[in-house]
């Protein structure tokens, strides 16, 4: 590949070996967010990269040990090679260094939209902004969003933790990106934890009841609450809703406690969404 700066492994670092490479414009750690994880926005052969690694095996206070983040970028990886999809930024391959792998993305323009509740609160802030587009903007980058999902589940994905800190939107261009989709799952499983990593606002019941399948519907519900922050007041109410009838009506049945009156799938949902194709 002719710009791609990397070399396949490296004893060093992850940061000095970076630099050796080109500037590393920004460090998202500890400092940013509590997974363990380390990434960097880095500057090399004339393009922008995005590094994600599993942070230094040595710190302490994540949520879960080293192994097991190495473990989620490489699920990262095998999800990032079964599924392209223009909402994703582009996946390039992964490097060894001396903290483990490093997953090499496109650098992507945007703000995410979640964050601390002061952040969402603020009419300044991307949480609000996006809530604030016109409906029709709004209708069509959320199904930008169900036709992701729908691409997964047809390569056998399921969601997991898919909250408003997954979304990404760059108001400059009018694009959405959807990132840290690390725990998502291949194929339907058993909720083993009670409740499980997420947003309650996002969450379907089974997300809270332990034994409970975890699958393709339980995404459907997750997308469907997703619709009721962006477009409505986080309820079902009809008079909160900014979208359209056959919208609202998409919107209520994803968010169905019962799941056998939910879609069967995000084919239908997406289909019922965007009934013109």
């Amino acid at each position: 590949m002719m710009d791609w700066p990397f070399d396949r492994a490296t004893s060093l670092d992850p940061a000095t070996y970076l630099q050796s490479l080109g500037r590393i414009l920004a460090t998202f750690d500890a400092s940013i967010q509590d997974s363990g994880n380390v990434s960097f926005a880095l500057e090399a052969a004339d393009r922008r990269w995005f590094v994600k690694t599993a942070g230094d095996p040595q710190s302490a206070g994540a949520p879960l040990p080293h192994p097991a983040r190495v473990n989620l970028l490489l699920n990262a990886r095998d999800m990032a090679l079964a599924a392209r999809h223009p909402v994703l930024p582009g996946f390039h391959g992964l490097i060894e260094t001396a903290w483990g792998p490093g997953l090499i993305y496109d650098w992507v323009a945007g703000q995410v939209l979640g964050g601390p509740l002061a952040r969402k609160e603020d009419p300044e802030g991307p949480f609000q902004r996006f809530r604030r587009l016109p409906p029709h903007t709004l209708s069509a980058t959320l199904g930008q969003v169900i036709d992701l999902h729908r691409r997964l589940a047809d390569a056998g994905w399921v969601a997991c933790d898919f909250y408003d800190g997954t979304l990404m939107y760059d108001f400059d261009q009018d694009r959405i990106w959807v990132i840290d989709l690390d725990l998502y799952r291949r194929g339907a499983f058993t909720n083993e934890m009670g409740r499980m990593f997420g947003s309650t606002r996002f969450m379907a019941p089974e997300e809270f009841e332990r034994g409970a399948r975890i699958d393709e519907q339980t995404t459907v519900f997750n997308l469907g609450r997703a619709i009721s922050v962006f477009m409505g007041d986080a309820t079902l109410d009809p008079g909160t809703f900014r979208g359209a009838g056959h919208e609202y009506e998409t919107m209520i049945r994803a968010c169905e406690p019962d799941r056998a009156s939910r879609f069967p799938g995000i084919a239908e949902m997406a289909a019922s969404w965007s009934p013109g194709g």
